[in-house]
């Protein structure tokens, strides 16, 4: 019966985020996009770190061979990466001062990581600091839609997750530990 439980607890996680990674390739305003609230769901519910940041990269990576590859790319899995990391910290405490926390973090972290790496790769500002300075500055105007995005899927899946548990018990029971496979 725990085993059912578990793998019920683990099928709800995995559909929540496979999901989140079809709304990537949904119609949406620039950049509010369900990539934060992925990776933080993920590291804060999976039972294994390794699944934790297995899963959601899988996911992203799927919807990215339909929507494209760019050259920067490795700066938003970095950036995808480092945000599941910080939702491992949101395991013990998952209360919504923490998420939003968390997710105003992963906002910041996925701008610095990802403009920085325009910069440095794009050719279209300086190689200098003025030109760095240039281009946060040119994308500020789409950082509010990364943070409302973040904030906003983060608590449709950590939301909607605590619901599920709350409506059927079987998944709030599923006692997970770190050595399982998945």
């Amino acid at each position: 019966m725990n085993k059912i439980k578990t793998n019920s607890r683990i099928l709800t996680i995995l559909l929540m985020i496979f999901g989140a990674a079809f709304m990537r390739i949904m119609p949406h305003y620039p950049n509010f996009t369900p990539i934060a609230g992925m990776a933080l769901f993920g590291g804060a519910y999976f039972p294994n770190k390794k699944t934790a940041f297995i899963i959601p990269v899988t996911a992203m990576f799927l919807s990215d061979l339909i929507l494209g590859f760019h050259s920067t790319m490795w700066a938003v899995y970095l950036s995808f990466i480092l945000i599941a990391a910080i939702g491992l910290s949101l395991r013990k405490g998952k209360k919504i001062s923490n998420i939003i926390l968390a997710s105003t973090a992963s906002s910041v972290l996925f701008f610095v990581i990802t403009n920085f790496a325009v910069w440095l790769a794009w050719g279209i500002y300086p190689m200098s600091y003025t030109g760095l300075i240039e281009c946060y500055i040119a994308a500020i105007p789409f950082f509010h839609y990364t943070m409302l995005g973040d904030l906003f899927y983060a608590g449709v899946l950590f939301g909607v997750f605590e619901l599920i548990q709350a409506k059927f018990p079987v998944i709030a029971e599923a006692k997970l530990s770190h050595e399982e496979t998945i």
